[in-house]
């Protein structure tokens, strides 16, 4: 019988995930079309949002947790940086169907990493994911090259990239970050570097208050969500509940944007998320040690946090 928590967990992760996929609706409303100044904008309310959860959650205690996160913590951080910059240059170049469909690879790419620079055992039901993947990519790939998206979708796929690497330096390092203000030192490491390509910044009134509701609900809450979801769940059940993200980010853009995915992006990205979502409903049905083999770090358990 499923307990009040975990119900709980159920809920807040559904929460992150409508949180994260709201990002191409906000993207295709913006007037502003360069991807370095709504990631500029995007991080700075990301960063206002999460200091003033600090402030609730740690009151003057804020600037000792933020020097706790150490080496480990100041390197996820800059991971994130780059993966919040490729997703939304990303949404510049391609679609938002192709982009949330390659950015979910990211637990795949994370145990196949694991698996060459670590030396961790990868379930075979992965390797069948990994491999269908790769087919539904291909097929997503085949179509962009006619319509010019194909650099878009290379950038996307510096988002599993990065997560990949985060998760091996975490196990590398046998660290663990708090997330929270990892989340906040992205926010101010991914400003820091968009601000010289942003300028001159050109953003109106309703632009920032998209880019508000995008920086604070659509990352910020998205991640406080999870963060909160994580205790109550098993790895495996973050990773399938995650890939809500794709198929709601991708309906609401078609309906409430008319960006409809091509036929063979279509087929592809659904080749993937299949194999993605069986991939964990059979980690989960798994004895308990595969269950939650390889389960990804606290402060990364979700690839698509751009």
């Amino acid at each position: 019988m499923i307990d009040a928590s975990h119900r709980r967990g159920v809920a807040l992760m559904v929460g992150a995930t409508a949180c994260w996929a709201s990002a191409g609706v906000i993207v295709r409303n913006l007037s502003i079309h360069g991807g370095w100044e709504i990631t500029f904008w995007r991080s700075v309310f990301m960063t206002a949002f999460v200091a003033i959860v600090m402030g609730f959650l740690y009151g003057g205690q804020s600037p000792r947790r933020l020097l706790a996160v150490g080496w480990a913590g100041l390197a996820v951080a800059c991971l994130w940086s780059i993966m919040y910059v490729c997703f939304i240059l990303a949404l510049a170049r391609t679609t938002v169907a192709n982009t949330l469909v390659l950015t979910s690879i990211s637990p795949l790419l994370a145990a196949l990493a694991g698996w060459l620079l670590l030396g961790e055992r990868v379930p075979r039901r992965t390797w069948v994911a990994a491999a269908l993947a790769v087919g539904g990519i291909a097929l997503m790939f085949l179509e962009s090259l006619g319509g010019g998206a194909a650099m878009g979708n290379l950038v996307a796929l510096a988002v599993p990239l990065c997560f990949a690497f985060n998760v091996v330096i975490l196990r590398r390092m046998q660290a663990t970050v708090d997330m929270i203000p990892a989340l906040f030192l992205s926010g101010v490491i991914s400003a820091a570097v968009t601000l010289p390509f942003a300028l001159p910044l050109q953003a109106s009134a309703a632009d920032l208050l998209l880019l508000a509701l995008m920086g604070a609900v659509q990352l910020g809450l998205g991640c406080i969500l999870m963060t909160l979801a994580a205790p109550r769940l098993a790895a495996a059940e973050i990773g399938l509940l995650a890939e809500l993200e794709t198929p709601l980010g991708t309906a609401s853009t078609w309906l409430l944007v008319g960006e409809a995915p091509g036929p063979l992006a279509l087929a592809g990205g659904s080749v993937v998320l299949i194999a993605l979502a069986a991939n964990q409903w059979l980690a989960l049905r798994a004895p308990r040690p595969e269950a939650l083999a390889a389960p990804l770090p606290r402060a990364a358990n979700k690839g698509a946090l751009p």
